[in-house]
């Protein structure tokens, strides 16, 4: 039996009304629904976290808190600079009332130049610290020393930090040595992560004793974490992060962890004469 033309066509505007219809139905469940097989193909599930990462990653066995300065110092007033600040530490840690003391204190080499980094350890954690605020601000040669210091510097920077748990706590070691201060921004929501990666791989780069400590900030700019390690020399730097790609495991930490990262910066940094770190 023949079919007309018209028949044929209204059949097919038939079928194309309904697919159009469809696929707006389609659409608008898609968007009104979170749970939608096309969005479920792309979204990343992450589980629900059961504490913080600074309870998770942090040492138990200790309570320490640790600082970290960046101080810009003008070219010009660098010795003067590091003078005034040896003196300083010598004062705070003869006296026994101030529960903080300087683990570090360094100038960049290569980075940032006219560069002061110090990091300071409170045992005792945030009430040691709020503590040393208090006799500071209540220290006249403290509050001058602070104007003295102020004329020198062109900015200054710090941050809060916990130590990694998997890492062996900075103690006073014998130079000279040449420090390398790396810091990574990580992506939000990437430090337990990071840290159960590195818990695995630290083991690669002990054999030298370079680990000096590891941190993660918990005030200042967030997911941050700072590697500090020595070498002997450049040379020596180099070997010894050249070795570490011969043992097995360490490509796969560092594949798994540069995604994780926003940015990263090397200091290389020279201890100063008063400086426990040498």
């Amino acid at each position: 039996m023949a079919v007309s033309c018209r028949s044929v066509q209204r059949a097919g505007l038939v079928l194309y009304r309904c697919s159009v219809y469809l696929h707006q139905a389609s659409r608008r469940f898609s968007e009104s629904s979170d749970k939608g097989w096309f969005r479920s193909l792309f979204v990343h599930k992450v589980d629900a976290r059961k504490d913080a990462h600074s309870n998770l990653l942090s040492k138990k066995e200790t309570s320490n808190l640790y600082k970290i300065q960046f101080h810009n110092v003008k070219p010009e007033c660098l010795d003067e600079y590091n003078s005034l600040e040896a003196e300083v530490q010598r004062r705070l840690h003869q006296d026994q009332d101030f529960p903080c003391e300087v683990v570090g204190s360094w100038n960049t080499w290569y980075g940032e130049q006219d560069q002061a980094v110090h990091l300071w350890r409170y045992r005792g954690g945030y009430p040691a610290l709020t503590e040393c605020l208090q006799k500071l601000r209540a220290n006249k040669e403290y509050l001058e020393f602070r104007k003295e210091r102020a004329k020198m510097l062109i900015s200054r920077q710090n941050q809060l930090l916990l130590e990694f748990s998997f890492w062996n706590e900075p103690l006073p070691r014998k130079g000279p040595n040449l420090y390398e201060l790396r810091t990574y921004k990580l992506k939000p929501g990437t430090m337990l992560e990071w840290g159960n990666r590195w818990a695995r791989a630290i083991k690669h780069r002990q054999e030298n004793n370079e680990a000096v400590g590891g941190f993660f900030s918990q005030i200042g700019d967030l997911y941050v974490v700072h590697h500090l390690w020595a070498y002997e020399s450049l040379q020596s730097r180099e070997e010894t992060r050249n070795s570490a790609w011969q043992k097995e495991g360490w490509d796969v930490n560092v594949y798994y962890t540069v995604p994780l990262v926003r940015s990263m910066e090397s200091r290389l940094m020279i201890p100063t004469k008063s400086s426990p770190l040498q």
